[in-house]
């Protein structure tokens, strides 16, 4: 209410100096005609102002904030691969019979394009993970996710993560995860029905995991080519990778 209040007296305020800028014009120069002509002037001009400030100005002033909130976005992204995500990733090799066969079509090299980055983006849009649980993965999947249960809560808890849908989709994943690992104390003995639920759990995380690095990696090849250049170096999906160049 005091907000909208500030807001009407402004207003006033404005249009009363506007008026007595006029009455002293009229005053001081006795041209009631010229006043009314340059008003009206003014006031055709007025929508070519909005037009620029609201649909040119406007939109070019979002559209740079947008790109430096995005640039921000990555580089937390960037900070969850290197803090988990990429552990999750060569964790899940102990429970997938087609992880190599995914990670031959992940073979990123410095001389991808762009065009290469699409399809496979394609391709993992509706691959089909084949998940099997063991005690010993849903240990160490665990062990991994309550160490970083912290990271993980101060990344969901930034606002600016709604303008990046897919990477908070795969927060949302991999918290779901951990929870449902946090609440079993026993690995060795659950029922069949609720591994394949902990199963659809996992295959959620692997698809988004999967297509967030895609994009992060295309990412780094487009604006930080020395970043780049180390995730095809240590490329989780990558048995053979080596941090020396060679």
């Amino acid at each position: 209410m005091d907000r909208f209040r500030w807001y009407i007296s402004m207003v006033a305020g404005l249009l009363v100096v506007s008026s007595v800028t006029y009455f002293a014009q009229i005053t001081l120069f006795h041209k009631l005609e010229d006043t009314f002509f340059y008003m009206l002037q003014d006031f055709a001009f007025v929508p070519v102002q909005v037009v620029f400030v609201t649909l040119v100005l406007d939109r070019l002033l979002k559209k740079q904030e947008k790109q430096s909130l995005i640039k921000k976005l990555n580089m937390l992204i960037g900070i969850f691969f290197y803090e988990m995500g990429t552990d999750i990733i060569s964790t899940l090799k102990k429970c997938t019979a087609d992880f190599n066969d995914a990670g031959s079509h992940l073979q990123i090299a410095p001389s991808w394009t762009e065009k290469e980055f699409e399809t496979r983006l394609k391709l993992f849009s509706s691959f089909n993970y084949s998940i099997s649980l063991t005690p010993d993965f849903l240990r160490e999947m665990k062990t991994i996710l309550i160490r970083e249960k912290e990271s993980l809560r101060d990344m969901l808890k930034n606002p600016n993560l709604l303008e990046h849908e897919s990477f908070t989709d795969l927060l949302w994943a991999v918290f779901h995860l951990f929870d449902e690992l946090h609440h079993r104390s026993d690995m060795d003995n659950l029922p069949e029905t609720d591994i394949k639920h902990l199963e659809g759990d996992l295959r959620r995380v692997y698809s988004l995991l999967v297509m967030e690095w895609l994009r992060y990696m295309k990412h780094l090849k487009e604006e930080y080519p020395y970043l780049y250049s180390i995730a095809v170096r240590t490329n989780p999906f990558n048995p053979e990778a080596q941090i020396t160049v060679t």
